[in-house]
């Protein structure tokens, strides 16, 4: 229970225990203590509140007994008549037990016993080298504190845990979580020797909003009256000892305290996790990404970040008198990025002092923000390309043109409209990207990346696929979430390689195999921001994943005309270029990708000569690409080049 700080509280408790003291000591070396007892009433009459002791007493189910052996050997402490007194009884300057059973009323053997509160809890330590009753007693740094009205966290666990801070902005579904959780757990008060203690044995809050995870303990813990602390999972001892040591003050402390815990960062820590919540009572909360077996019964709480809905309305709540204006720019945060109530909140106060003007841009700017976790497993592309740099067939522009639409639209058509509310399933923007290598897929990336404003990031095949079972899924995991966070579009190049079609099941590594497809189509179809998946092999793609795309834009081998345009126009305003024919140009069979690299290797030939870009030049580089892909272009698609 909390000790009241309040100056009056602590004058009146600490003039209790001086008329404590001289009770005890009165006891000690025989005399009426009358004149102790009706001071020690007096004392008690001006406490508010109950005193330290009794409300130590009360936590741990003392019997009045080992109130008064905690009395004793506090006041040798604390009091030096009653130290003196302690020495001429006993020839010590120090309590024994066997001064306790001699001088104080009610004694009781069991009160030293291992398993009793005074040593099960920590409130006492013997010295038995000298034997159980002749031994000193001493009174634990953290209860003496505690007695004289100090109480804050003990010094052991200092490093470990912190006290957690109140929330701040909370999305309502949240706090409706928390409300429910708090009706659903009870503390009742049970006989001694045990404190406080809740049903189940804990709760796993999983999820993927690790800061609201925080904020509902906050709350729940704040609903039953209680504080909470907050320790993470690493810091769990692996040692049976170390463990059952923590968590024997972590008991004590929830009672001296009023607190309960929240063990957070708890995926990969199970089994010390495990062993410490099969060891606690009272309030606790494990924090997780996903549930584990604690060998406990607990309860499974899921916590999610906001929907798009949650998250606009959010946004207006921590934007407050400035919302009005931005309401375009908040249904574009809150339909490209998912973040949580914290962060949204954290944004808002960064972003308080910026202009009016400039607010729009300093939001998106903020909201991108660290995106080192995706970079641990995908490479940032810069989008300089625009619409007049891709040359395609007017239905393939179309068509990308309309991925543009459906990802700009998709917070009015999805959740104004009402859309989502029929359902997840196919509301996702997964885009396939299909042609032979150069046709152009990761420059339309790239110019929709552009046009939407949006960071575009290639996923490293070889950094997500891992030979371990279950490693293809983490990754993948990563990848989605960390792109959800900064709103990006995600571009898995030759997307076959990852995402072929699922093998008959020979093994399990075949069997584990098709799961980690299965959960990619997962993730896929639940993403909701733009995934782009090109391939040279469209074949070679599952059916189940090809019928869960939304778009599928095949990219054609350029035409004569298309030819022409691209050559037009890849060559930069300042290159210095000579007379070329594009219409001869054109009549090379090649891809996009392929006349840029002719026509930038062209140009180091031209600047190592000195001279423009001509049709000789481009003539050379055309063989060295030729060379380099082993295939020669025939002799009717150059001649007259030169």
């Amino acid at each position: 229970m909390n000790a009241p700080h309040e100056l009056d509280w602590t004058s009146a408790n600490q003039q209790l225990l001086v008329a404590e003291f001289a009770r005890i000591r009165a006891l000690l070396v025989q005399e009426d203590g009358a004149v102790a007892q009706g001071n020690l009433e007096r004392c008690a009459a001006r406490l508010r509140t109950p005193a330290a002791i009794d409300s130590l007493s009360e936590c741990f189910g003392l019997s009045p007994f080992e109130r008064e052996v905690l009395l004793l050997i506090a006041g040798v402490e604390m009091d030096a008549a009653l130290a003196r007194a302690c020495r001429d009884s006993s020839g010590h300057a120090f309590a024994t037990f066997g001064l306790a059973l001699a001088a104080l009323p009610d004694a009781h053997w069991s009160a030293i016993a291992p398993q009793e509160p005074l040593r099960r809890w920590r409130l006492v330590e013997v010295d038995d080298a000298a034997g159980l009753t002749s031994g000193r007693l001493r009174l634990d740094e953290r209860v003496l504190h505690f007695l004289a009205g100090l109480n804050g966290l003990d010094h052991r666990l200092a490093d470990l845990l912190s006290p957690l801070p109140p929330p701040g902005l909370v999305a309502d579904e949240h706090r409706h979580q928390a409300d429910a959780m708090a009706h659903r757990l009870t503390l009742p008060r049970v006989p001694a020797p045990t404190i406080p203690v809740a049903r189940p044995a804990a709760v796993q809050l999983t999820g993927d909003d690790a800061h609201a995870q925080e904020d509902i303990a906050h709350l729940v813990a704040a609903r039953l009256g209680l504080g909470m602390c907050r320790l993470p999972a690493a810091h769990i001892p692996a040692g049976a000892h170390e463990v059952a040591s923590l968590a024997t003050l972590w008991q004590r402390e929830a009672a001296l305290l009023g607190c309960g815990l929240l063990i957070t960062g708890a995926d990969g820590h199970v089994g010390p996790v495990g062993a410490l919540v099969r060891r606690l009572q009272g309030l606790v909360f494990v924090a997780a990404r996903e549930p584990s077996d604690l060998g406990a019964h607990t309860l499974v709480e899921t916590v999610r970040k906001p929907d798009i809905p949650a998250q606009r309305a959010l946004w207006q709540q921590a934007l407050g008198a400035a919302a009005a204006p931005l309401s375009a720019t908040i249904d574009t945060l809150a339909g490209r990025h998912r973040l949580g109530a914290r962060r949204i909140g954290q944004i808002a106060a960064l972003t308080q002092e910026v202009e009016p003007a400039h607010m729009p841009s300093a939001l998106q700017k903020a909201c991108c923000g660290d995106d080192s976790a995706l970079r641990e497993l995908a490479q940032r592309i810069d989008a300089h390309a625009g619409w007049s740099e891709l040359v395609l067939p007017e239905a393939q522009r179309r068509m990308l043109e309309q991925i543009a639409v459906h990802t700009r639209q998709r917070i009015k058509v999805l959740h104004d409209w009402g859309f989502a509310d029929q359902g997840e399933r196919g509301l996702g923007l997964a885009t396939l990207f299909a042609g032979e290598s150069g046709t152009g897929k990761t420059l339309a990336a790239e110019v929709l990346a552009r046009e939407l404003g949006l960071a575009l990031y290639r996923i490293d095949l070889s950094a997500v696929v891992n030979k371990y079972i279950g490693e293809t899924e983490k990754n993948l995991r990563r990848v989605f979430d960390a792109a959800e966070d900064i709103g990006a579009i995600l571009l898995f190049d030759e997307a076959d390689a990852l995402f072929g079609k699922r093998s008959e099941v020979k093994d399990s590594h075949d069997r584990h195999a098709n799961i980690e497809v299965s959960y990619l189509l997962q993730r896929m179809e639940a993403y909701r921001g733009l995934a782009i998946l090109t391939t040279n092999h469209k074949a070679a793609l599952d059916s189940a994943f090809s019928r869960r795309l939304r778009f599928v834009v095949q990219f054609p081998f350029p035409d004569t005309a298309q030819r022409e345009a691209i050559w037009r126009s890849v060559f930069p305003a300042r290159a210095p270029v000579g007379p070329l024919d594009f219409g001869k140009l054109a009549r090379l069979n090649a891809t996009g990708g392929s006349i840029r690299n002719i026509a930038l290797s062209a140009a180091y030939l031209a600047a190592e000569a000195d001279t423009p870009v001509t049709m000789g030049l481009l003539l050379q580089a055309s063989r060295l690409e030729a060379a380099k892909r082993d295939k020669p272009f025939a002799d009717a698609e150059t001649r007259g080049w030169v």
